[in-house]
């Protein structure tokens, strides 16, 4: 148990991670007006792009650029030095991702109130059944 301590501490960023996944997991699947729900969708996806981005990150690495000049055919490149971009722009993706699917679904979220006059879902899927 004592050796179990250490390493929850030493990985608190992940812990805070799962907290905000379960968050917004709890908002999506709990709440019943549609903008909260949103909001949860949003604490959801940005837990994930943070948790991505982490484990993007190495102590010690560098950026991958390589300098080609006329020593470079004297260096072996060691890929363990660098930091792998490739978790960070697809997050930068999942970014715009992101913003666009929470601009439309309140977009939509409007005209839903327009149309009838709430965003509960209850009060909605009430009226729906009424027709």
């Amino acid at each position: 148990m004592s050796e179990l301590i250490p390493l929850i501490v030493a990985k608190y960023n992940y812990w805070l991670y799962i907290i905000l996944m379960m968050i917004g997991l709890y908002a999506m699947i709990a709440k019943n007006n549609l903008v909260k729900k949103l909001v949860g969708m949003n604490i959801f996806q940005t837990s994930i792009i943070l948790f991505y981005v982490s484990i993007g990150c190495k102590k010690g690495g560098t950026i991958p650029i390589i300098h080609h000049g006329i020593h470079a055919g004297r260096h072996v490149v060691d890929p363990a030095h660098y930091v792998n971009p490739l978790p960070h722009v697809l997050m930068l993706t999942a970014i715009v991702v992101s913003v666009s699917t929470l601009g439309v679904a309140l977009a939509l979220a409007v005209k839903i109130y327009n149309r009838y006059k709430t965003l509960e879902e209850d009060e909605i899927l009430a009226r729906l059944r009424a027709k």
